[in-house]
């Protein structure tokens, strides 16, 4: 029988995809990162990190800035929104509860 404490299906999974999850865990300790900074980070394409800043910023986690930097080139700020800080201490302790109900009778 299933414990409600060990209930799973209430991690946000806007937050839970391995690239999220790094995006989120890196910005909860940084102000803000550029994209690059973040690809060089986490990995992956810039195609795919892009998808999943974007997941990130339709649920209200991240904002995406444009800017211009040196010589023009285009640059990308990604921040933490206060809800996305929030929506990241709730996964945090969503997580710490599950490892607490696990293997509990």
């Amino acid at each position: 029988m299933a414990r409600m404490d060990f209930d799973y299906q209430r991690i946000d999974d806007a937050i839970h995809g391995r690239v999220r999850l790094a995006v989120m865990a890196f910005l909860s300790g940084a102000d803000e990162a550029d994209f690059v900074e973040l690809r060089d980070k986490v990995g992956g394409t810039d195609g795919n990190l892009l998808i999943h800043l974007r997941k990130l910023e339709d649920a209200g986690y991240i904002d995406l800035e444009k800017t211009r930097g040196q010589v023009g080139k285009a640059r990308t700020i990604c921040r933490l929104t206060s809800h996305g800080r929030q929506a990241w201490i709730r996964y945090i302790k969503r997580i710490e509860a599950l490892i607490e109900a696990g293997g509990k009778d």
